[in-house]
């Protein structure tokens, strides 16, 4: 994995741990809309994703033969009016959650996405295997990891919008 896609991953991550560190249970749990995440949802969904990627990833190098598809523009993740319906598997849960309960589970996939990485022997396959992805369709492996990072930073700017609409309540 390249160190770039390895920075963004730590840049994004520690992004993100600081935007929700200091929240409120309430505000950690507070849902703007009816049809809208809290930020502990939004939270939820990445780990979820997370976790996906690692199924994806490991679903694409085990079929047989090499798959190399065209690479895909994954900065569109970043392009918020475009929006995407979330597949069931990567659907948060209702129930409230804890600030520290999600940075523990965001820390916790994070450090099984990066020892499963660094157990792949021969990386070069990640470029030369892919896998469907639901938002982008047939995506070479090392773009789902590099979706990961683009991905939390489009989750990011929706947990400030979440931040000044709960705000704009009280």
């Amino acid at each position: 994995m390249s160190n770039l896609v390895n920075d963004n991953l730590y840049e994004m991550r520690n992004k993100l741990v600081k935007e929700i560190t200091l929240l409120s249970y309430t505000q950690f749990n507070g849902r703007p809309g009816m049809n809208m995440w809290s930020i502990a949802q939004v939270c939820h969904h990445l780990v979820l994703v997370e976790q996906a990627t690692i199924k994806a990833i490991t679903w694409g190098l085990k079929k047989g033969e090499n798959t190399q598809k065209v690479r895909k523009n994954v900065h569109l993740i970043l392009d918020r009016s475009k929006k995407f319906k979330a597949p069931e598997i990567v659907e948060p849960d209702v129930e409230p959650f804890e600030v520290q309960s999600i940075i523990d589970l965001l820390n916790d996939s994070r450090i099984k996405l990066l020892t499963f990485l660094s157990t792949i022997g021969d990386k070069s396959l990640l470029a030369e295997k892919s896998f469907k992805h639901p938002a982008l369709g047939e995506l070479p492996l090392d773009q789902w990891i590099e979706q990961i990072y683009l991905h939390e930073q489009r989750h990011i700017e929706q947990i400030k919008e979440i931040k000044l609409l709960l705000d704009a309540r009280h």
